[in-house]
């Protein structure tokens, strides 16, 4: 199969620097709704991951996004909304990003180019067959993420990859690849644009979709989250009020002894029994 980076194809817009402000958020807007439309396209190779991703997590294993750059921020920033938004432990699901923890404020020279690292980080986590390993790369060539998952399928572990080009050396190396492809970017190659939007509505419906599979979502409600902060206390106690129809106080008081919503709706129809 051919391949071409359209991530990298010049842009369908020129002479940028001469538009005007409402031109260029216009154009913006215009090229960002393509992205949806590009990923509607790939359902059912979301659905094919997200299908192994629940059945390891079942068994005891846990969801690993690696990616280098922006990539590797949006895996990090999906993989860290996991506990608060559906309290699940910390480690359940992990982002890697190449060049380590300090790449995600600043970009590490040469992180992505290894060939090597990206195992090594994996099994830093000591990695088994239980686990899942996503690869994000939006143009689908990134050493780091490629060797990772050869290394991954070498020792029969389950792997995933997000690209923005079709039958990228990432994709043909995983398992389970998802090509989004959503065309040249507004500004040539920024694929932080485009491409980073489509990744993150993919990582969007990868965890929320498997989390809910997993119970961790009530009706429509995010029953077992963290009560981290005032804004979530509030909302936990109006889905209490609203689920068995007490007073605030009454919702606040068994939200403050449970500690979950879940807990609270749970052990006040417990005790109505």
């Amino acid at each position: 199969m051919s391949f071409t980076k359209t991530t990298e194809q010049d842009s369908n817009y020129n002479h940028l620097e001469k538009m005007s402000v409402a031109e260029l958020l216009q154009n913006i807007n215009k090229e960002d709704q393509s992205v949806p439309k590009a990923v509607e396209k790939v359902l059912p190779q979301i659905e094919a991951l997200v299908f192994q991703i629940v059945e390891k997590l079942k068994i005891g294993g846990r969801l690993f996004y690696m990616g280098a750059g922006t990539s590797g921020r949006l895996g990090i920033v999906d993989a860290s909304e996991c506990p608060p938004t559906f309290g699940v432990p910390y480690d359940l699901v992990i982002g890697i990003i190449a060049g380590g923890d300090s790449a995600i404020r600043k970009a590490v020279e040469f992180a992505e180019d290894s060939e090597n690292q990206g195992w090594k980080d994996l099994q830093d986590y000591n990695i088994t067959e239980k686990d899942v390993v996503v690869g994000i790369a939006a143009s689908g060539t990134t050493p780091y993420v490629i060797s990772a998952l050869k290394a991954c399928n070498a020792n029969n572990i389950i792997t995933g990859s997000i690209s923005c080009n079709q039958g990228s050396p990432l994709s043909q190396t995983a398992q389970f690849p998802i090509d989004v492809v959503v065309g040249p970017e507004f500004v040539t190659g920024s694929s932080r644009m485009k491409a980073g939007t489509a990744q993150k509505l993919v990582l969007n419906m990868i965890s929320t979709t498997s989390m809910i599979q997993l119970g961790h979502v009530k009706g429509n409600k995010m029953v077992d989250m963290q009560l981290s902060n005032n804004k979530l206390v509030d909302r936990g106690v109006r889905m209490i009020m609203n689920e068995i129809d007490v007073s605030k106080d009454t919702a606040l008081a068994l939200l403050t002894e449970h500690k979950s919503v879940r807990n609270a709706i749970k052990n006040y129809a417990d005790g109505r029994k």
